[in-house]
Parts: structure tokens; C-alpha cells; sequence
């Protein structure tokens, strides 16, 4: 396993040199330092660290939490405070950055491996999302393309799981979830009706219920209060706000 390279932002070399050497013994690698704020943030974007160790109050007119804030806009790199200062003020002002981590000093070796470590597996899972959200962003933006627009990709047991459109009967609404129904599977899925009923458009599917989207060519029978799906025989409430909705995208003799 590769080391971690850490960066640090401390104005006091000694105790700069200090967390060095503590994180050598951890087994992290110290790539560079810096003592003010304009210099970190240009060696940081050269270096481009896996983390960085940052003091609150530095030399020069930029704050380590201001640089946090640079950081964050800029890269995707995860910031960790070491400071002295534990006052409200200043620990209101430093979580607006959404920091990995705040180690007070004096530190013991095993809080800074601890909250590095913690640090660092936050980041990752992070960015496994942001990367996930951004495909699903892509699919949802390219839907017309002839490879997307009859596929949903939702998430099941940490992995994503292609759907065809043609293969879900009903959409029920669950609190702050919907559960998309198939024949076979359940599919979960942290969203709303509202969204969900965007994404899948208005040809094939119908919106029968505040808490139900059915797709059509699965209705078998429609009476006055309810659609019964076919093969599956799950008999969904049609709302009356709905109604008139579902009878237009009916073809009715």
C-alpha cells in the first residue's frame, strides 16, 4: 500500500518539524510546507497532496481557513485543522469549509492517525459519490440518446444496476424513498416522486397517485378507484387529481 502524502500548514517550523516527525513514525510521507498562505496554496496545487495538515492562524493575510476555503473550490483535496484555538467563534468560522478533521494541540500521535485515517476513508467514499452523481447526472442529460433513453441505472447493494423502462410495472412513493417495482426486483432509491416521474417521461408512464406512477402498457383494468396491473395482479389507488391525467394517455374507443 502506497504511503499517504500529507502536507503541511504551520508558522512555527518546530512544531511543523514536530508533526513531521510524528507523521513519519505513523507512516505517512511529508511531501513540502508552508508558513503563510499564498505559498501553501501554490505548492499545494504543484504538489497536489492526498491531505493536508492545516494551522488556523498562519503568517500573512490569509487565515488557514481561508486557504481551506481556496482549497475547496479548487481541488478536490481533503483539509484537516490543527490548531490551538478551540473557541466557538473559530470553530463556527472553520466548519463553513466542511473540514475532514479538527485536532486540538497539544495532539497525541494516535488522535492525529485516527483522525487522518477517518479523514481519508470520508474522502474517498466522498468522491465515489460525486462520481456516481455525476453519471447518473451524464445518463439523465444524454437521455435521448438511443444507448440511455430506455434505461434507468439505480443503486442496489453498493453497486449500480441497469433497468429497463419496459421491465417496471409501478413506482411507489416511501417517505424520502421510492421503490421502483419490476416483475423479479425491488430497487430502493433515495429520491422523489417528482423527480423520478421527470426521468422517466410522460409517454409511457402515467402518474396515478400522489404516491404511485404506473406504466401503462402494464394496466390490465382500470375501475373507479383503482388500476390492476397485469400478471403481477397489484391493484394500485388512482387519485382523483390524477384521473382525467391517465384517461388522456389512454387509448380508449
Amino acid at each position: 500500500m502506497e504511503k499517504l502524502n500529507i502536507f503541511i500548514v504551520e508558522d512555527e517550523s518546530i512544531v511543523a518539524k514536530d508533526i513531521q516527525n510524528s507523521l513519519t513514525k505513523l507512516g505517512y510521507n511529508v511531501i513540502g510546507f508552508a508558513n503563510n498562505g499564498l505559498d501553501a496554496i501554490e505548492k499545494i496545487t504543484e504538489l497536489k497532496p492526498d491531505l493536508v495538515l492545516m494551522d488556523i492562524m498562519i503568517k500573512g493575510s490569509m487565515t488557514g481557513i481561508e486557504v481551506s476555503e481556496k482549497i475547496k473550490e479548487t481541488m478536490n483535496i481533503p483539509v484537516i485543522f490543527l490548531t490551538a484555538y478551540a473557541d466557538e467563534g473559530t470553530l463556527s468560522r472553520a466548519k463553513i469549509t466542511e473540514p475532514y478533521g479538527y485536532i486540538l494541540k497539544p495532539f497525541k500521535e494516535i488522535d492525529l492517525h485516527s483522525t487522518i485515517e477517518m479523514a481519508v476513508y470520508k474522502h474517498q467514499k466522498d468522491t465515489a459519490l460525486l462520481k456516481e452523481r455525476d453519471f447518473l447526472y451524464s445518463l439523465v442529460e444524454n437521455k435521448d440518446d438511443d444507448k440511455t433513453k430506455d434505461i434507468l441505472f439505480v443503486k442496489s447493494n453498493s453497486r449500480l444496476v441497469k433497468v429497463y423502462l419496459k421491465d417496471i410495472y409501478f413506482v411507489e412513493a416511501l417517505k424520502d424513498y421510492v421503490i421502483i417495482n419490476t416483475e423479479t426486483a425491488r430497487y430502493t432509491v433515495h429520491s422523489t416522486m417528482k423527480d423520478l416521474d421527470k426521468k422517466l417521461g410522460n409517454i409511457e408512464f402515467a402518474r396515478v397517485h400522489r404516491s404511485f406512477i404506473a406504466r401503462l402498457d402494464k394496466i390490465q383494468s382500470i375501475d373507479n378507484q383503482n388500476v390492476i396491473l397485469e400478471n403481477e395482479k397489484k391493484i394500485i389507488p388512482v387519485g382523483g387529481s390524477y384521473r382525467e391525467e391517465l384517461m388522456q394517455k389512454l387509448n380508449l374507443l
